[in-house]
C-alpha cells in the first residue's frame, strides 16, 4: 500500500487484535491496512465474526484490557496505539466519534437527552451552560428533532429507535470530529427511518467535513454511501477497491457470494438466491491456507498450501483493486470462470401446485374485517379509561394453498398485532378468522382449539430466544408431537425426517441450541413448526437477524418447502427486498389498515398509494450506479401525499 496522502485523516497499518480464551488465542483481526481521506467514506462489509467491529473498536481504543493490539493506527498525524485510556478520552468524542448499532445502549437511561448532549460539548470545550444548551438545541434541530427545547428534558426511553439514533448522531457531530465511525447504524430500523439516518450521516459529514467508516452487512447501504469498500473474512481484508469497481468487477469468490446472496427489490425474477455454504472458520490456530477454501466453489489444491496475500490486480479498468485470491485474474466481470458462474444457481423447485391458478387453490387462511383495539388507561392506583388505540382497523385477506402472503409496513403499523390475533385465535365481534375451513368463532371447547392448532404454526425472528437452551434438538422438535399424542418411537422417526428435510444432520439431534449457528437454529425452529404437518406457517421477521449468506439459505429452504409440502406462508418483514423475492401477494399496512394489497409484482412495479411509493423508494439497491441516481420519495402523513428527495 502506498504512503498516505497529505489530507489523510486515518492511516491503519497491519492492525492485529487477539484475545486469550480457554480454547486458545483468538486472532480476531489479522492484518488490516487502509488510508482514509477527509470527506471520504470507507465501507467495511462481511459476515458476523469477520472482524469488522473489532477493527473499529481497536481504532477507538474501546477494546477490553485482555485484547492484545499491534500494528499502527495514525489519526490526524498522531499514533493512537499505546495511548492510555485517559489520553484516548481526550480524542474520543472530539476528534473522532462513533455511532453504535443500538442507540439505547449508547445513551444513559437516567440522564435527560439534553444533559447528555451538553456533556458531550462541555467535556471537550470550555462552554458555559447557556452556550452549551444553545448548541444542543441547534444540534437537535439539525438532526430533525421537532420542538427541541421541550425534547431536551425527555429521557431516552421516551424516544423511538430512529429518534434515539438521531440523538446519537447529534452527539457524534457535536464537536465537529474529523472521523465518524458508524457500526451497523441502521440494522434494527425500518427502511424509511434507515434512509433518513443515512441522509443524516451524510449531512453530518457535510457539516463537519469528517471522514466516515461505515460498517454494515447491507450491500445496498454500501452502494449508496461508500467511496471505497473493504470486504473482510476471517479477520482479514480479502478484497479492497473503489465502490463501483468492487460491485461491477468483483474478483474474490467470497465477495461474489455476498452479492449473489442478496435479494434485490429491483428484480422481479424469482430465481433462487445463491447461498455461501458452510460457516466461517474459528479464528484459533488457523492453518496457513486460504481461510475461505472450505466454502469456496472454485478452490484448488494450491489454495490450501498457503494463505494468499492481498495484492493488486488488473481488471482492465485501470482502477485500484486488491484481492486475496490466487484465481482472481481468471474471474470475469460477470462473476464467471471458464464460462461458468463461480456459484452455480440452484434449480427452481416446481410442482403441480405452482402451475395451478390461484383461484382454483383451496383457502388455508381467511381473515374478514379483523379489528383490535387497546384501551388507554390513566391513574396509578385506580385505572380509568381515557381513550383507545385502534391497532388493527377492519383488515381482510386470504391465503391460498402453496402461496406466500406478506404484510409490510413500518414499526407500529399493526403487522405483529395482526399475527398475534391470528395465533391467539381471537374471536372477532364483527368479523371472521377462518383457518383450514374452521371459523374460530365456532370453537367451543379446548379440544377443538388444540386440534386446530396443528394446522397453524409460527417461526419467530430470534431463533435463540424461541428455543429452550436447556432442551436438545430432539426435545425441541418432538415437543409439539408429544402434545398431540404421538408415540415416542414415531416422534423420534419424525425428528430425524424433519432434520434431514431442513438441511440439518440428524446425527446432531442430541445437541443443544448453543452448539448451532444462527442459521442452523432458525432451521431447527422451522423443523419444529413443520412437526405437526401444518397447512399454514406464520413467519415473523424470520431472516432479519441472519447474515445475508445464511439468510439466502433459509429463504431458499422456505421456497423449497412451500413447493414440496404445499405450505402456505403468512410472512411479516421490514426488509422489502426479501418480501419481493419470497412473496406471491403483499399487503402494505399503515396505521392499522391495508393501504395497498395485491400481486407482489403489481404492487412493487406500479405502486398506487403514496405511502407504498415512499416505502419502496427507501430500499437501497446493491448497485452504486442505480442507487446514487435514484430519487427518494418522502411521505407526508398529514396530507397523505409525497414529495421527491434527491439522493
Amino acid at each position: 500500500m502506498s504512503a498516505p496522502a497529505s489530507n489523510t485523516v486515518l492511516s491503519v497499518r497491519d492492525l492485529k487484535v487477539s484475545f486469550a480464551s480457554e480454547a486458545g488465542r483468538v486472532d480476531a483481526v489479522r492484518g488490516v491496512s487502509f488510508d482514509l481521506e477527509a470527506g471520504k467514506t470507507l465501507g467495511i462489509v462481511g459476515e458476523s465474526g469477520s472482524g469488522k467491529s473489532v477493527t473499529s473498536l481497536a481504532i477507538m481504543g474501546l477494546l477490553d484490557e485482555n485484547a492484545k493490539v499491534s500494528g499502527s493506527v495514525v489519526f490526524d498525524g498522531q499514533e493512537l496505539l499505546g495511548k492510555s485510556d485517559k489520553q484516548m478520552s481526550v480524542i474520543r468524542g472530539n476528534g473522532m466519534a462513533m455511532v453504535f448499532q443500538d442507540p439505547l445502549t449508547s445513551l444513559t437511561p437516567v440522564f435527560t437527552i439534553g444533559d447528555q448532549l451538553i456533556e458531550a460539548l462541555t467535556v471537550h470545550r470550555s462552554l458555559s451552560r447557556e452556550d452549551a444548551e444553545k448548541r444542543a438545541i441547534e444540534l437537535m434541530t439539525l438532526v430533525g428533532i421537532t420542538n427541541p427545547e421541550k425534547r431536551m428534558k425527555a429521557f431516552p426511553h421516551e424516544f423511538s429507535g430512529g429518534m434515539r439514533q438521531r440523538i446519537v448522531i447529534a452527539i457524534a457531530m457535536a464537536n465537529n470530529p474529523k472521523l465518524i465511525i458508524c457500526d451497523e447504524p441502521t440494522t434494527a430500523l425500518d427502511v424509511t427511518i434507515q434512509a433518513q439516518i443515512l441522509e443524516l450521516i451524510e449531512k453530518a459529514q457535510d457539516e463537519t467535513g469528517a471522514a466516515v467508516i461505515m460498517i454494515t452487512h447491507d450491500m445496498g447501504v454500501v452502494a449508496r454511501t461508500a467511496d471505497d469498500v473493504i470486504v473482510m473474512y476471517a479477520g482479514k481484508p480479502v478484497e479492497h477497491a473503489e465502490a463501483r469497481e468492487l460491485f461491477h468487477r468483483t474478483r474474490m469468490p467470497y465477495s461474489i457470494g455476498l452479492l449473489g446472496a442478496i435479494p434485490r427489490v429491483d428484480k422481479a425474477e424469482k430465481e433462487p438466491l445463491v447461498p455461501i455454504k458452510g460457516n466461517p472458520p474459528l479464528l484459533i490456530d488457523l492453518p496457513d491456507a486460504c481461510p475461505f477454501a472450505n466454502r469456496c466453489p472454485i478452490a484448488v489444491a494450491a489454495c490450501r498450501t498457503r494463505e494468499p496475500d492481498l495484492v493488486s490486480i488488473d481488471t482492465g479498468a485501470g482502477e485500484f483493486h486488491e484481492v486475496a485470491c490466487i484465481r482472481a485474474e481468471e474471474i470475469s466481470d460477470s462473476g464467471e470462470i471458464g464460462g461458468l458462474p463461480v456459484y452455480p444457481v440452484p434449480e427452481v423447485p416446481e410442482s403441480e401446485l405452482t402451475r395451478t391458478p390461484r383461484e382454483e387453490r383451496p383457502v388455508t387462511l381467511e381473515v374478514r374485517n379483523m379489528t383490535k383495539t387497546f384501551p388507554l388507561l390513566k391513574g396509578a392506583l385506580f385505572k380509568r379509561k381515557v381513550g383507545e388505540v385502534h391497532a388493527v382497523k377492519g383488515i381482510s385477506f386470504d391465503v391460498r394453498e402453496g402461496e406466500t402472503m406478506a404484510i409490510v409496513g413500518e414499526s407500529g403499523s399493526g403487522k405483529t398485532t395482526t399475527l398475534l390475533q391470528i395465533m391467539d385465535f381471537a374471536k372477532q365481534e364483527d368479523g371472521d378468522l377462518i383457518i383450514g375451513g374452521v371459523n374460530v368463532n365456532d370453537i367451543k371447547h379446548a379440544s377443538q382449539e388444540r386440534k386446530l392448532r396443528r394446522d397453524i404454526q409460527i417461526v419467530f425472528q430470534d431463533p435463540m430466544g424461541a428455543l429452550d437452551p436447556r432442551m436438545t434438538v430432539t426435545d425441541i422438535i418432538a415437543e409439539p408431537l408429544y402434545a398431540i399424542g404421538t408415540s415416542k418411537t414415531d416422534a423420534m422417526h419424525r425428528v430425524e425426517e424433519l432434520m434431514d428435510l431442513v438441511g440439518l444432520n440428524p446425527a446432531h439431534r442430541d445437541r443443544f441450541p448453543g452448539a448451532f449457528s444462527g442459521g442452523q437454529r432458525q432451521r431447527i425452529g422451522i423443523a419444529r413448526a413443520l412437526s405437526t404437518n401444518p397447512k399454514i406457517i406464520v413467519l415473523d421477521e424470520p431472516v432479519s437477524a441472519l447474515d445475508v449468506s445464511i439468510q439466502a439459505g433459509v429463504i431458499n429452504l422456505l421456497d423449497e418447502l412451500k413447493v414440496k409440502l404445499g405450505l402456505s406462508y403468512l410472512f411479516v418483514a421490514h426488509d422489502l427486498s426479501v418480501v419481493r423475492h419470497i412473496a406471491d401477494r403483499v399487503a402494505v399496512m399503515y396505521l392499522g389498515e391495508f393501504v395497498e394489497h395485491g400481486d407482489v409484482d403489481d404492487v412493487f412495479d406500479n405502486p398506487q398509494h403514496p405511502y407504498t411509493q415512499a416505502l419502496l423508494s427507501a430500499i437501497p439497491v446493491p448497485d452504486p450506479d442505480i442507487e446514487r441516481t435514484r430519487t427518494r420519495i418522502e411521505f407526508d402523513p398529514v396530507t397523505m401525499t409525497t414529495r421527491p428527495l434527491a439522493v
